[in-house]
């Protein structure tokens, strides 16, 4: 039976950000024997997850799929359509999109009347900041146990994933996660990667008109627009990264397919209201989305060097085809 309008479920598919855990983490909390999956948008919009969702199934923080029963989601792209809210509304599912900071924060306000969710209370602060680009440059530079906590999650170590949204779940705080040994060994880890990572990040950005271009194809590296941005500061309104392998496939998460990212640099004043980045992220790719000034896609064909090309050549006509309306 439901409780207070929120559907029955016994599977939850989450992101494997720091919000999707946290957010996952909730559903659990309020219903422990739920399974929880950690994916990511591609592995959804590709059909590769189609299997394991049904009407039982809540979804968080990921696009939105019909077959599922409760939807939970704060990006701009995967907002369902009206004729999909109808039609997913009349076969008994539920959607809650909201523009949240984070979606954490939207399943944390739905939850927190029917569940005891003291040991999030200091932490969704910054999962918002974190997911909206509301982290300030110098807590960037910082780069604290949380920032570098939030770079330990991914969805090709399961089983860490799977203690840390159990432990969230049964009441521990991030206070007591970030001291046990596994996650310390962890933290250190990421400690000395960003250092790497940084020199790496210098010598594969260019700068095209204000857009900063980061090549991590072919690396094995990965990162996010924070630590790009910050290392073309005031140069750049936005950046791009390529990710991923060749000869990548998504069904191989140590290999994924080449992929773009593109940020907004949230370290500048009004930097995250001025262009609509997912013009650029659904060009090409239908699956492609995310937020206005956060988001991504596949490669598609002919390849990387025409997607690039012509993401600039948009870029350079922002002031009438990408402004924020």
């Amino acid at each position: 039976m439901s409780v207070g309008g929120i559907p029955q479920f016994d599977r939850i598919v989450a992101d494997s950000d720091f919000d999707g855990l946290c957010g996952a983490a909730i559903l659990k909390r309020f219903n422990p024997h739920a399974e929880v999956i950690f994916s990511h948008a591609a592995l959804i919009r590709s059909g590769s997850l189609d299997e394991v969702i049904n009407e039982k199934t809540a979804i968080v923080d990921l696009p939105f799929h019909s077959n599922c029963g409760w939807y939970l989601d704060h990006h701009q792209t995967n907002k369902p359509s009206q004729d999909q809210l109808i039609q997913f509304e009349l076969r008994g599912g539920k959607i809650d999109w909201q523009a949240t900071p984070s979606a954490a924060r939207l399943v944390y306000e739905i939850i927190r009347p029917y569940s005891n969710l003291e040991n999030f209370i200091s932490l969704m602060p910054f999962v918002d900041a974190l997911d909206s680009g509301g982290i300030t440059l110098d807590e960037f530079l910082e780069d604290n146990q949380l920032m570098r906590f939030s770079r330990t999650l991914s969805k090709s170590e399961n089983e860490y994933m799977q203690r840390l949204v159990h432990l969230l779940s049964t009441g521990s705080t991030i206070e007591e996660i970030l001291v046990m040994p596994e996650v310390v060994e962890r933290l250190e880890f990421q400690h000395r990667n960003r250092v790497m990572l940084s020199d790496v990040v210098k010598e594969k950005t260019q700068i095209v008109d204000r857009l900063a271009i980061c090549h991590l194809e072919d690396t094995g590296y990965f990162c996010n627009g924070y630590l790009v941005t910050a290392t073309v500061g005031e140069q750049a309104d936005a950046c791009c990264i390529i990710h991923g392998f060749t000869d990548g496939t998504l069904d191989n998460p140590e290999r994924p397919p080449l992929s773009a990212s593109f940020y907004a640099n949230s370290f500048i004043q009004d930097g995250q209201n001025r262009y609509d980045l997912s013009r650029l992220a659904t060009l090409f790719d239908v699956n492609g989305g995310g937020h206005v000034n956060a988001c991504g896609c596949r490669i598609q064909d002919p390849g990387l060097e025409h997607n690039l090309a012509e993401w600039v050549k948009i870029w350079r006509q922002r002031e009438t085809r990408l402004k924020v309306v």
